[in-house]
């Protein structure tokens, strides 16, 4: 990797940072909005493209990169802040309540009542399969009926509530 760029990019849901290892050595830094349309299509291209000051429409010399590394927290924060596409949980038959459940852990364990978090997942579907410790199959994923109730979840979302 001698002679060659190495980058670490976080692209958050504001915010892209790109640092860039020169061949010598040295850091080089740039930050640019995640989403500018007007400007780039993908920020961390953009950013890589800037440290490495490569213009537009000029193919990016990949010779030059020994290392791309990109981290992101905007799936997460779409997660936690409820926006975005309502998500499936796909769970071994019989676990469908293993995440409401988790771990019992509570910090007021003799409360009366239980304020429990609402789940990230809108639905769950529950395959018919399972698999031993060892990692033997002991009853083989029925393909078929999960992607049947995948097909018929997507439905649902697209269908608009009724008023």
């Amino acid at each position: 990797m001698e002679g060659r760029w190495q980058f670490w990019i976080d692209r958050g849901g504001t915010f892209t940072d790109v640092v860039g290892r020169r061949p010598d050595g040295t850091l080089a830094v740039h930050k640019l909005l995640s989403e500018n349309p007007g400007r780039y299509r993908d920020p961390a291209v953009a950013g890589i493209r800037r440290l490495l000051s490569v213009p537009d429409g000029q193919a990016i010399p990949a010779g030059r990169i020994g290392v791309v590394r990109l981290g992101t927290t905007v799936a997460t924060n779409a997660l936690l802040e409820r926006k975005g596409e309502p998500t499936v949980l796909v769970i071994t038959a019989g676990f469908a309540d293993a995440l409401r459940i988790g771990y019992q852990d509570r910090p007021a364990i003799f409360a009366r009542q239980i304020i429990r978090p609402e789940m990230i997942y809108a639905r769950v579907i529950e395959a018919a399969e399972r698999i031993g410790a060892d990692g033997e199959v002991i009853v083989p994923l029925d393909e078929g009926a999960v992607t049947r109730e995948l097909r018929a979840a997507r439905c649902r979302s697209r269908t608009p509530p009724a008023r």
